[in-house]
C-alpha cells in the first residue's frame, strides 16, 4: 500500500475518513500538532467535512513558529498538560532511544519481569524472541546515570486527549503513519486505519502515506504549512524540507541516534538557540546524549 500512486492514496484515504465519520455519527475531531503531517490529514478532512474540529494539545514543547501557524487555523480547540517536560523528565525519566524501549528500560529497573525478559530478547515465558534481539544491545541503559521513561507522551499527550474525549464524546483521527516506527508498524498491522473494536475508537487513516506523499501532497495542493519547515525542493529524486524535517517537541530525544548530522539538536542550535540552551542544560538533554554518544 505504501507504494500506491498518492491519486490512489487520497482516494482510500478519504474513504477510510467517510467510514469512520458515518460509523461515529459524525462524533469526530481531527488531533493537529502543527505538523505537516496533521496538517494534510486536517485538509483531506475538511475537503469531506469542513465543520470538522480540529484540536491541538499545547505542550510548550512546540516551536514557536508552529504554534503561530495553529493560530492561524480555523476551529481549533487548545489543550494543555497538567505536566510541565520539566517535571516530568526528573520524577519519572527522559524519552531516549523509542517509546517502547523507554517504557521498557523504566520498568525493567523496577523489576518487572516482562520488561527484563525483553531486553535479554525473551519472550515472558522465557523462550527466545527474534524482534526483540534488538533490544539486547541496549541493555546496559539499566545503569544509566539518569532516569529514563516514556511518561512525557503519557502525561503531556494522551492523558489531555482523553480528558478531552471523554468530556466531548468525541472520536480521535490522526496523522499518523506506520513509516515512523516499528510500534506504529505493528499497530497498523494489528488494527488498520480505523479501529472501533477497542476501548477507544481511533482512526490514523494516512497511516499508508510516507513523508515523501505528505511533502508532494503540500506541494500539489499549495496549502500553508508552519514555516519551520521552510521550503519543499527536489534533491536526488526525493523531496525534502530546506528547514527542519520533523518537529514534535523539540527536546525529544527519540531516535536522534538514527539521524545523520546535523541531527536535530544540531539544527537547533543554528536555528533556535534560546531552545537549544534550555533543552540541553536546563532540562539536562545534553547530558543524556553525552551518555549515549550522541553528537549535539
Amino acid at each position: 500500500m505504501q507504494k500506491y500512486p498518492l491519486a490512489v492514496k487520497i482516494g482510500r484515504t478519504q474513504a477510510r475518513i467517510m467510514e469512520y465519520y458515518m460509523k461515529l455519527g459524525g462524533k469526530i475531531y481531527v488531533s493537529v500538532s502543527g505538523g505537516k503531517d496533521s496538517v494534510v490529514l486536517l485538509d483531506l478532512v475538511r475537503r469531506v467535512y469542513p465543520e470538522a474540529l480540529a484540536v491541538f494539545c499545547d505542550t510548550r514543547l512546540e516551536y514557536p513558529e508552529l504554534r503561530q501557524f495553529v493560530k492561524t487555523i480555523p476551529n481549533v480547540e487548545w489543550l494543555h498538560p497538567k505536566a510541565t517536560f520539566a517535571e516530568i523528565v526528573k520524577d519519572k525519566g527522559y524519552p531516549i532511544i523509542s517509546k517502547d524501549l523507554s517504557r521498557t528500560i523504566y520498568y525493567a529497573r523496577r523489576g518487572s519481569e516482562w520488561a527484563i525478559n525483553r531486553l535479554d530478547g525473551k519472550f515472558k515465558s522465557g523462550d527466545r524472541c527474534e524482534r526483540y534481539q534488538r533490544y539486547i544491545k541496549y541493555k546496559h541503559l539499566l545503569d544509566a546515570p539518569f532516569p529514563i521513561s516514556s511518561a512525557c507522551c503519557e502525561e503531556m499527550k494522551i492523558k489531555p486527549f482523553r480528558r478531552f474525549e471523554t468530556l466531548s464524546g468525541l472520536h480521535p483521527m490522526t496523522g499518523m503513519m506506520a513509516e515512523e516506527s516499528f510500534l506504529r508498524q505493528t499497530t497498523w498491522m494489528k488494527n488498520g486505519c480505523n479501529a472501533f473494536n477497542g476501548k477507544r475508537a481511533m482512526s490514523s487513516p494516512l497511516s499508508f502515506w510516507t513523508e515523501q506523499d505528505i511533502l508532494r501532497y503540500l506541494l500539489l495542493t499549495g496549502i500553508p504549512y508552519a514555516s519551520v519547515y521552510g521550503d519543499i525542493v527536489e534533491e536526488d529524486g526525493k523531496l525534502r524540507t530546506t528547514g527542519c524535517r520533523r518537529t514534535g517537541c523539540y527536546a525529544c530525544m527519540y531516535g536522534i541516534q538514527n539521524e545523520k548530522e546535523p541531527n536535530r539538536y544540531q539544527r537547533m542550535k543554528e536555528t533556535h538557540p534560546g531552545l537549544y540552551d534550555y533543552s540541553v542544560n536546563t532540562l539536562g538533554c545534553g547530558a543524556v546524549l553525552d551518555y549515549l554518544g550522541v553528537k549535539y
